[in-house]
């Protein structure tokens, strides 16, 4: 597995990591934890050492991770994130409550460290922006944090650029956590340039589109009870036809590469930056073992512009990415 540094600090993480959400959250019944700890284990020994996990998944989600990674502590790199401290609702939705003062951080950390089973989380990040805390306070928490070995990084996720550059004037940010894919490509007008600017790592998230860019999704595809993919839009019959030409790119460009169009989409994406960290989600270890492989998949200069001068030309409706 190919490495890549995590920000300016001494941690090197595998350069695709692993996402943990869908194994409690969001996309249908928690899974199987004994299958899930023996995925966790063989992604560790398939070279990766990223997994990326919070408290909003589920308190199972970090207590399996603990569980999990407990014997090989020394061996992963452990994320989770501070900010989200329940949810409520608010006009029949559900609305996040958020929480980032110091007092509540330390809280959070405390149990996010129990569940984990481990005395220092390596990248804390804040999920959610706290409108009604100054980032200047929150970087001063994590400077803290730092300095009394509960963390080693810390990072902010979905957080507006202003807000990025106050927080790291005060303590450095190593990492940036936001959506990143072929058809979700805001990051690239301003938070690249800044990543660049101040060396800090770009962890994207949903890099397969919530596998939309998979190739293995189709109009007749059905999602189980509880998955939000059954009311994303980019799963609309409609809308997957409307950018099945991106699709075709990207399998035809897989055939030649004997690779598989989820293993193109992470060398392209893994190709746009050196300090890009893919960090998608599985609960299926041929999944996992795919996905990882994407790492090995290098592409030549005159397929990445293939690619990109394709999806330059291609509509892509990315309304409801």
């Amino acid at each position: 597995m190919k490495m890549r540094r995590l920000g300016k600090t001494t941690i090197e993480i595998s350069a695709i990591g692993l996402g943990t959400m869908g194994m409690d959250h969001a996309y249908g019944p928690q899974a199987d934890r004994s299958e899930m700890i023996e995925l966790l284990r063989k992604a560790v020994e398939l070279g990766c050492n990223f997994f990326d996990t919070a408290v909003v998944y589920g308190e199972a989600n970090e207590e399996l991770l603990g569980e999990a990674f407990e014997p090989i502590r020394d061996q992963v790199v452990l994320a989770t994130k501070f900010g989200i401290t329940g949810q409520e609702i608010v006009d029949g939705k559900p609305q996040n409550i958020l929480n980032s003062q110091p007092e509540s951080i330390r809280e959070q950390l405390k149990g996010s460290l129990k569940r984990l089973r481990t005395d220092v989380i390596d990248l804390y990040y804040q999920h959610r922006v706290d409108p009604h805390v100054e980032p200047e306070t929150v970087a001063v928490t994590m400077k803290e944090l730092i300095a009394e070995g509960k963390i080693k990084a810390w990072g902010l996720s979905n957080a507006p650029i202003d807000y990025i550059k106050r927080a790291h004037a005060v303590c450095p940010v190593s990492a940036i956590e936001n959506q990143y894919s072929m058809v979700w490509r805001e990051p690239e007008e301003e938070l690249f340039a800044l990543c660049e600017g101040l060396g800090m790592s770009f962890v994207a998230y949903s890099p397969l589109g919530n596998g939309f860019l998979s190739g293995n999704i189709t109009k007749d595809t059905k999602f189980p009870e509880g998955d939000f993919r059954n009311f994303m839009g980019r799963f609309k019959p409609e809308v997957l036809d409307h950018n099945q030409g991106l699709l075709d790119v990207i399998a035809n460009v897989a055939k030649r590469k004997n690779a598989t169009s989820a293993q193109i989409v992470f060398a392209w994406e893994l190709a746009q930056k050196p300090f890009i960290i893919p960090i998608p989600g599985t609960t299926k270890l041929h999944r996992l073992e795919e996905n990882l492989g994407g790492a090995d998949i290098v592409l030549t200069q005159t397929e990445l512009n293939e690619i990109n001068e394709t999806l330059a030309k291609i509509e892509v409706d990315e309304t409801h990415f």
